[in-house]
């Protein structure tokens, strides 16, 4: 049975092959937490395997700026998790403005291996607007892919931005071809200032 792969070992994939992420740290406290942020603004997130969707369980809380609202914040989270023991909490810098994307990748009973792009975050069920190729995928693969996009002006209107996401997907595919997992999720990615960040990620293997 697949399991859901460990952020740090999940994290260590994606650095392997060139993709960037948001920094991230696991906290053991309140005090860690505020260390972490050291005062810059922060994310906290429970991490457990029992709970699918982090934020539909509140196990994800936004735009920590005070010593006081991070320690608060932690103690909330510590609260809300107990029902998905075990779990750890990790802390995140917050990333602000971007637009959101998903890169995930799924195995299918037919074609294998597939990559999905599309827009991400709140977006993804509501405008339904990805791509699907089969991997590995080549430069016309990715490109065709922002290409079909119904919202690609908003998240490639430079060349530049389009440049990052198909480099991005790419990498993203040849992962997902080369290593013994199942499905992964990049969901969101932040595109800013023509480049980006992953937010989150889920691996399962």
């Amino acid at each position: 049975m697949d399991e859901l792969w460990d952020y740090d070992k999940a994290h260590a994939l994606i650095k392997r092959y060139g993709i960037r992420s948001v920094e991230s740290s696991y906290v053991r406290s309140a005090d860690d937490a505020v260390r972490f942020a050291s005062g810059s603004t922060i994310v906290l997130k429970a991490i457990s395997a029992k709970a699918l969707h982090k934020s539909k369980s509140g196990l994800i809380i936004l735009d920590l700026s005070t010593n006081e609202s991070i320690r608060d914040a932690y103690s909330l989270l510590e609260k809300r998790a107990q029902q998905f023991r075990p779990y750890k909490i990790l802390a995140q810098k917050m990333v602000a403005g971007g637009i959101e994307i998903i890169i995930g990748g799924n195995t299918d009973e037919q074609f294998g291996k597939m990559i999905l792009l599309g827009l991400g975050g709140i977006y993804v069920e509501t405008f339904k607007d990805f791509a699907l190729r089969v991997c590995p995928i080549s430069d016309f693969d990715a490109e065709s892919m922002i290409a079909q996009m119904k919202s690609r002006a908003i998240i490639a209107p430079t060349k530049e931005s389009e440049a990052a996401i198909k480099k991005l997907l790419i990498s993203a595919a040849k992962m997902f071809a080369e290593n013994e997992i199942t499905e992964f999720d990049l969901n969101p990615l932040i595109l800013h200032d023509g480049t980006y960040d992953a937010v989150d990620l889920r691996v399962m293997g």
